[in-house]
Formats: structure tokens, sequence, C-alpha cells
């Protein structure tokens, strides 16, 4: 006999999901996840009406809202599957998927979606669940198939998502998606999504003039179709027709400017020709267009910054701040203006309140340099140490930090004192070892340095960095060129397009007496990273090749970056080319 559930109808109403559940499959053991009122409320369903239950399942779901009570989320789930296999019940089901969905419990979903397409074959929703899942498992005709469903149920398949989950899948799989999708384009030919869906794969496959070429009929059709519009204008670009792409998206951006994908495409593709005022412009637009997304606010202050208008950098990440958003990142800027107006004490404050993100380290660095500058090394080096011992996990970047504070303060001896206790504390710490090789290097201790980055590539072998290093330091500090050579080979194989590597590489050559092949690698060098040490090497092979006005204008242009370089000051006065300097 069925008894009625009541109590469920009410007791519902006290449970909840949360934003970071324990995973599935986690021990069951741990203390229970918190959850903040805020989170609770945005979660918790309104009732849901339920029918009878055996007394079985009855007892399952009471167990499973107690669990919730008590934060033992993964016992809720265990009991919500269980009772939605026994009682089948859609209201059930559903709920169950909501849970799994909160604790990102792939297994769970993956048999709610089977037993709710056993029971409701035509639930767009089970088809959506079972169609993402069969992606996970990288079974992907399974999710085409779902997914075409959708389609005839008339829902949105979302047929260009799954496309643009490609890029997480191999090259097979990508090529797999690519003809199980041009399979759907035969039977839907009318589906400008699955054609859409078409040129982006194309696109993830690095095929872009075939993805603008499965573009051109979609468009030819519906030329107002903005998904391909914006596809469009990032191929042109991709393909090198930068003019041409620039040129669409200023003339859609206008058209369409409710497009924020297209508008930010259009901003970042003007930082990246250099069009800095027109980039500031258009990222001006969309923050008046779109005012409540603080990313375009953060990208028009970064472009005001860049473009010297200082005020109005700092009053949008002013702004950033007092909304609660990139916090971090505005104060790190912030703190650069400030740094640059020469206000230190006004910097370090801004850079004592990033806190996490990328330029956490980049303004710690600063402030500890601008306390030490200040007369208060020891300050910053206590700052550190208390960073180190509180925070075990980012030793590594603390210890290196130390050691780049000494050498900004030229104090190579304490430098090298650090280094040695650092190496001690991680003996198997790659980066600073390598920090204290090129340490070593630089006092003329070139035998350690070399048995430093030895024991680098003993640990990795594939590590191009170090194996460049040590072929470098054999070839101007040893003399041992063919073994030099090898290890810059090895190097260059492994990043061949790395201008350090390169560079050694075109020096050992011309170290050997091989000077046009030399020629062709330091020219590459160059071209690639033209800083001084390189236009150093990058002159005397010309030089001595015969191309000395060349060579001249090489040396000229680094000297313009650092007119005190001593590289370039000792090679031009070694080879008596300084007077027509």
């Amino acid at each position: 006999m069925h008894k009625p559930a009541l109590l469920l109808v009410t007791s519902f109403l006290g449970l909840s999901g949360c934003a970071n559940l324990t995973n599935e499959g986690s021990d069951p053991s741990p203390q229970p996840a918190k959850t903040t009122t805020s989170e609770t409320a945005q979660i918790t369903p309104a009732a849901t009406p339920y029918g009878d239950f055996e007394p079985e399942t009855l007892y399952l779901l009471l167990s499973a809202e107690i669990a919730a009570q008590r934060g033992r989320y993964d016992v809720t789930l265990v009991n919500y599957v269980e009772a939605a296999k026994q009682s089948q019940d859609a209201a059930v089901i559903e709920r169950a998927m909501r849970i799994a969905q909160s604790l990102k419990a792939d297994n769970a979903q993956r048999q709610l979606a089977n037993l709710w397409l056993e029971t409701h074959p035509d639930s767009i929703e089970a088809h959506r669940v079972a169609a993402i899942q069969s992606v996970k498992r990288n079974e992907l005709e399974s999710a085409l198939s779902h997914m075409e469903r959708i389609l005839e149920l008339g829902g949105d398949a979302d047929f260009d998502s799954l496309a643009a989950m490609a890029a997480n899948l191999t090259a097979d799989g990508q090529l797999e998606l690519l003809s199980l999708y041009e399979g759907l384009a035969q039977r839907h030919p009318d589906n400008l999504e699955i054609q859409y869906s078409i040129a982006l794969l194309f696109k993830v496959l690095g095929d872009n003039a075939s993805a603008l070429e499965a573009l051109q009929p979609i468009l030819d059709n519906q030329p107002e179709f903005q998904p391909a519009l914006v596809l469009k204008g990032d191929l042109l670009y991709q393909l090198g027709r930068k003019d041409e792409a620039l040129k669409h998206l200023l003339y859609n951006t206008r058209h369409y400017p409710q497009n924020r994908q297209m508008g930010t495409l259009y901003g970042r593709m003007l930082i990246g020709e250099g069009q800095m005022q027109a980039a500031q412009d258009e990222f001006q637009r969309l923050v008046t267009q779109f005012p409540d997304v603080p990313g375009l606010r953060l990208s028009h202050a970064l472009v005001a910054l860049e473009n010297g208008e200082k005020e109005l950098a700092k009053q949008g990440l002013t702004q950033l701040i007092e909304q609660g958003h990139h916090v971090s990142e505005a104060h790190y800027y912030l703190g650069r203006i400030a740094d640059e107006d020469g206000d230190s004490d006004t910097a370090i404050g801004y850079y004592d309140r990033v806190d996490d993100g990328n330029h956490y380290l980049a303004a710690l660095a600063r402030a500890s340099t601008l306390r030490a500058e200040a007369g208060n090394l020891d300050q910053a080096r206590a700052n550190i140490l208390r960073l180190r011992n509180t925070h075990p996990d980012r030793a590594e970047s603390y210890w290196l930090l130390e050691i780049n504070l000494l050498l900004d303060m030229d104090m190579p001896d304490q430098a090298l004192e650090v280094s040695n206790t650092a190496i001690t504390a991680y003996p198997d710490n790659v980066r600073i070892r390598y920090a204290r090789a090129m340490l070593l290097d630089s006092e003329d201790q070139f035998d350690a340095a070399e048995q430093d980055l030895r024991r680098i590539i003993e640990q990795e072998p594939d590590n191009a960095v170090a194996l460049n290093a040590l072929g470098y330091i054999l070839t101007t500090r040893q003399g041992r060129l063919d073994e030099a050579r090898l290890l810059i080979e090895r190097a260059l194989e492994i990043d061949p397009e790395n201008p350090a590597i390169l560079d050694s590489m075109g020096w050992v050559l011309f170290q050997l007496g091989e000077s046009t092949q030399a020629l062709e690698y330091l020219r590459a060098a160059y071209e690639a990273f033209p800083d001084p040490e390189v236009a150093a090497h990058y002159g005397e092979a010309l030089w001595q090749n015969g191309q000395r006005e060349q060579a001249r204008i090489i040396w000229r242009e680094g000297l313009e970056q650092a007119p005190s370089d001593e590289l370039i000051i000792e090679t031009i006065e070694r080879l008596g080319a300084g007077q027509d300097l």
C-alpha cells in the first residue's frame, strides 16, 4: 500500500544545493561543506508535488533531506538516485538530476538521464544531459543522436556548443565529429546552426581556409546571421587578411552594436594591430553599451593606460574596485600608475592589496623592491619570509622572489647564499636550481653552474631552457664548441622558434667557422627578439662576413635600446668598428 508523502512537500523547502559541493566519488567522511545563507536562497527549489511512494522510497527521500540539512550531500545524492530508480517518478528523477548537476556527479547524471529517457523518452532535458555525458565519454555518435532528437522535438540542440567543445578532443575525435556533423547537414540541409558548427570544427582543426569556405553559403542565404559574421572576422584575421578583417568588423559592429562578442573581438584586433586609440574608442563604445560588464571596463582602462591617459584609466580602475570586480588587477595597475609617477608609498599601498591572480607575484616583487630602495630591505625580506612560512605551497616562488630582489639591489653574494639555502630545502626544484646556475655563471663560477644545469637535464631531459643555457655557457665560457653544439641542437629540436636558442645556435656555428649558416640563425633570432645581446652577436657575424654597414646598423639599433650595453660596446671596440658608428 502506498503512503502519502505530505512530509516531503514541506520538508523539501529546506533542501538546498551548494555551488562548491563535494564531487561524486569523494570520501564520504570529510566535514560537511559550508553553505552560506545567500547561496542556499539562490538554489532552494519551490515545493515539488509528489505522488504516493512505497515506504522504502519514502525513507530514502526523508534520509536524503536529513543528510542535506547536515551537509552530507554525497548521501543525499546516493539516496535520491536510488529513490528515482525505485519510484521512476518524473519529479524525483528531475530533482535527483538537479542535485547530481550541483555536485558535478557525472556518473549519477548518466544513470538518471537513462532512467529519465526510459520513462519519458521525449524529455528534451533528459536528451540534453545524455548528450553532454556522451561527449564527456567521447561517445560522439551517441551525443549527436541525442541532439538530433532534441531538434526533432522542437528544442534548441546547441550543435555549436558541442562543436566548440571539440578543442578538448583528440585529433581523431575532432575528425570523427566533423564527419558526423557533415552527415547531420545532409539530413538537415536548412539548419544554419549545423552548417555553422561545421565551420567551427574546421577552425578547431586549424583549417581556417575551409572554415571560411564553409561559412560563405550561410552568409549568402542569411547575411545577418551574426555568429557567422563574428567567425568570419576572426578567420579573416587568422588567415592574414587583417585589413579585410578590420573593415568587416568595423562595418558589422556599427550594424549590430548590441553584439558584444563582435565588438570585443574588434577591439582586441585593433590592439593587436597597434591601433590603440581606435581600440580605446571601441571599448568606450562597449562600456557605454554594456555598463554592467566589468571585463569591458577593465579593457577600456588598460587601453587608456597604454595610451597615456592615466586619469581616465584611474577612473575606470577605481570604479571596478568600488563595484568589487577585478579588484586585484585594478589595484595592480593603480600601483603601476603611482609607481610611474614616482609616488612609491601610494604604489606600495596598491601593490599590497593585490592578493591573487596573475599579477600577485609581480605586485609583491615590485613592492619589495620599492621598500628596499627606500632603505627597508630587511622589512621587505621579512615580509617574504612570513609569506613563505604561511604559504609553504608557494615557497618556490617566494624563494625566487627574494633571490631576484637581492640581485636587483646588486647584492649577488647574498643572493647566492639565499639560493643555496633554497636548494638545500628543495633539492629537486628545477626553477630554483636554474636560478642558482644563472647566478653562478654571472659570478664566473662556470663549473658549478654546469653542475646545476646537468642536474636539471638529468631530471628533465627535454628541458630546452636548461639545454640551451648549458650549451651557451660551454660556447662562451668554456670553448667546448662541439659539445655545446649538440646541446643547443637538442634544445632547438624541442623549441625551434625560441629566439634565445636561435641566437645560441647561430653563435656556436659562428665560433665553429660556419658563418653562412650562423647568419641565418642570428638573423632569425634578431627578427624575433632584437635585444642587445642578439644585436652584438648578429652584428659581429655580419662584420666578419664583410657586411660592415649592415653590422653598424644593427649595433646602432641595439645601442638605442641600451646605450650602455657592455657586450655591444666591447664587440665594437674589439673589432675596431667604432670610428664610423
